[in-house]
C-alpha cells in the first residue's frame, strides 16, 4: 500500500481499534448492530459458497453473516492488524471457527477471480482512496450471480433533520471520540469522509460502472445509513 492517504487511514484505524466497538455503540446508540444484520440479510439469496467480509474490523458483520448463512465460511479481511487482533479475540470468545481472518488491501485483493458468493462491507467504501478500483476488485472476486453489498453512512439531506445530523456528527462525535477513544482527529475525519463521499445515487452509479447490475439501495437510520446491493 504505497498511497500515503491509505497509509494514514490504516494508521488511524490502528489507533482506535481497542475502542472501536465502544465508540460505534455510543455514536449510534447501539443501532449499528441492526444495520449490520440488515446488510447481512441481503446475502441469503447469494449463490452457495464462501462470503468475504471486506474491512471486517472487529468482525461484527462477519458474525451477522454467519448467523444468516451458517453453512458458509465467512472470510474476514482488513488492512489493520490491530483491528484483526480485536476480531480474533472476539471470535475466540464466541468460539466461532468458521471466520478465518487475514490482512488484505481492498484495492489489491489476494484472491482469485470468482472466488466468493458475495463480498460485503460495512463502513468501508467512503474510506477507499480509489473507489472505482475498490469496486472493480470486489466485482472481480465475486462469482457470476454473486452479490456486492455495501453499508455506509450518508447525509440524510432532509430539511431540518439534515442540519441536526450535521451538528451531531461534526461537533458532538469528535468530542465523544476525544473523551472515550482519546482521538479527536479520527472522529473528526469520520464526518469529513461522509461529506466528501458520493451520495447513494452516486455510489449506485459507481457500482454499475464497475460492471454490477440490478443495483439498488435502501436508506435506514432516518436516512443516515445506506445499504447498496449489486449483482455480478
Amino acid at each position: 500500500m504505497s498511497d500515503p492517504s491509505a497509509a494514514r487511514i490504516r494508521e488511524m484505524f490502528t489507533r482506535i481499534a481497542r475502542r472501536y466497538d465502544v465508540m460505534n455503540s455510543l455514536m449510534t446508540a447501539g443501532r449499528h448492530h441492526a444495520w449490520r444484520r440488515l446488510a447481512a440479510a441481503t446475502v441469503v439469496v447469494a449463490p452457495p459458497g464462501p462470503i468475504l467480509d471486506l474491512a471486517t474490523g472487529t468482525a461484527d458483520l462477519a458474525l451477522a453473516v454467519r448467523a444468516v448463512r451458517p453453512a458458509s465460511v465467512v472470510v474476514g479481511a482488513d488492512f489493520s492488524e490491530a483491528m484483526l487482533r480485536e476480531a480474533r479475540a472476539k471470535l475466540a470468545r464466541r468460539r466461532e471457527r468458521r471466520v478465518p481472518l487475514l490482512a488484505a488491501d481492498a484495492l489489491a485483493l489476494p484472491f482469485r477471480d470468482r472466488t466468493f458468493a458475495a463480498v460485503i462491507s460495512a463502513f468501508l467504501v467512503r474510506n477507499l482512496v480509489d473507489l472505482a478500483r475498490g469496486l472493480a476488485e470486489m466485482r472481480r472476486v465475486v462469482m457470476p450471480g454473486g452479490l456486492v453489498v455495501t453499508l455506509d453512512i450518508t447525509r440524510p439531506r432532509v430539511p431540518g433533520w439534515d442540519r441536526v445530523f450535521g451538528f451531531y456528527f461534526q461537533r458532538i462525535v469528535p468530542a465523544i471520540g476525544a473523551l472515550v477513544a482519546g482521538d479527536r482527529a479520527a472522529y473528526t475525519y469520520l464526518p469529513e469522509s461522509v461529506e466528501r463521499f458520493a451520495s447513494p445515487p452516486g455510489l449506485a452509479d459507481a457500482m454499475r460502472r464497475a460492471g454490477l447490475h440490478d443495483v439498488h439501495y435502501r436508506r435506514v437510520g432516518l436516512g443516515t445509513i445506506a445499504v447498496h446491493v449489486g449483482v455480478a
